[in-house]
């Protein structure tokens, strides 16, 4: 009854299923924590210097990549670009047709939130 009560109540069904049939099953999932990191063959096993080695990683990747990419001129104007992008055709739409039933199924698998996107309007709405 507890776990009928916990899928029941539960937002993602499937999900709390799983993670029942997992626990029963002596499959539970933790995560290790990182004790040292090895870097330029040193060790580092300071948590904020670990943090600090990974940003600045993933900071230089974009510089890694565009070290390839040359321009001619380096101090085009962003601008350029972007008038460039507007004077290309937009891909074609293809609509398709859906039955009230199918849009219905959709509206209602929608999870109830009360973030909204650029239209300003929250899924509550709408559910």
């Amino acid at each position: 009854m507890c776990y009928n009560g916990v899928i029941r109540n539960s937002e993602n069904k499937i999900k709390s299923t799983w993670k029942i049939v997992n626990e029963e099953k002596g499959k539970t999932r933790s995560r290790p924590i990182i004790q040292f990191l090895k870097t330029n063959n040193n060790i580092v096993n300071n948590q904020k210097v670990m943090a600090n080695i990974f940003n600045n990683y993933f900071l230089s990747v974009a510089d890694l990549l565009n070290k390839d990419n040359k321009r001619d001129d380096k101090n085009t104007n962003p601008l350029h670009y972007l008038q460039n992008f507007i004077n290309k055709p937009n891909n074609k739409m293809e609509w398709k047709y859906a039955t009230t039933y199918e849009l219905e199924k959709i509206i209602k698998s929608l999870k109830s939130k009360n973030s909204y996107g650029y239209e300003e309007i929250s899924n509550k709405i709408i559910i």
